[in-house]
């Protein structure tokens, strides 16, 4: 079988390409810093991602948990909480709610915690539009309203 020019060379020698056919061989030159680049950018990433988590997802400032809820009459209900802060110094606001049947939120109701003590228990009665089923905490801030503050 005759091979065209691309054929190994007798002695078992690598094949030799045809001329000016795919352009000129380029010599490997070490890129590094490529390489360096990109793990110097894969560590800013990294690290703004566990900043972001670290925020989102770290401990709460102001935090609060349903202790018991019961029914009272004319679509209302009542609910205690146990609040959980760091800065007692500073007075916060839990906003809490009930839900109907449905799941779907029937009456809200935001809470001012005074300040003065780390730990503290509240009770509150909460009027629904509808018959109510539960009470849980939506959420607890420092950022307190201007109608809940005190002048």
């Amino acid at each position: 079988m005759a091979g065209g020019p691309a054929e190994a060379a007798v002695g078992g020698s690598a094949p030799t390409l045809p001329e000016g056919r795919y352009g000129t061989a380029r010599g490997k030159a070490p890129r590094r810093w490529r390489r360096w680049l990109f793990l110097a950018i894969a560590l800013l990433v990294s690290g703004v991602i566990a900043w972001v988590a670290y925020v989102n997802l770290g401990s709460a400032p102001i935090d609060a948990e349903r202790v018991a809820f019961s029914a009272k009459p004319g679509n209302a209900m009542e609910i205690t909480i146990n609040v959980t802060r760091d800065d007692d110094n500073r007075p916060g606001v839990c906003v809490v709610r009930v839900r109907d049947r449905t799941g779907t939120e029937s009456g809200r109701k935001e809470l001012l915690v005074p300040a003065g003590v780390k730990y503290s228990r509240m009770t509150t009665t909460i009027k629904s539009i509808g018959e109510p089923v539960t009470a849980d905490v939506y959420g607890c801030s420092y950022d307190i309203p201007r109608y809940l503050s005190t002048p």
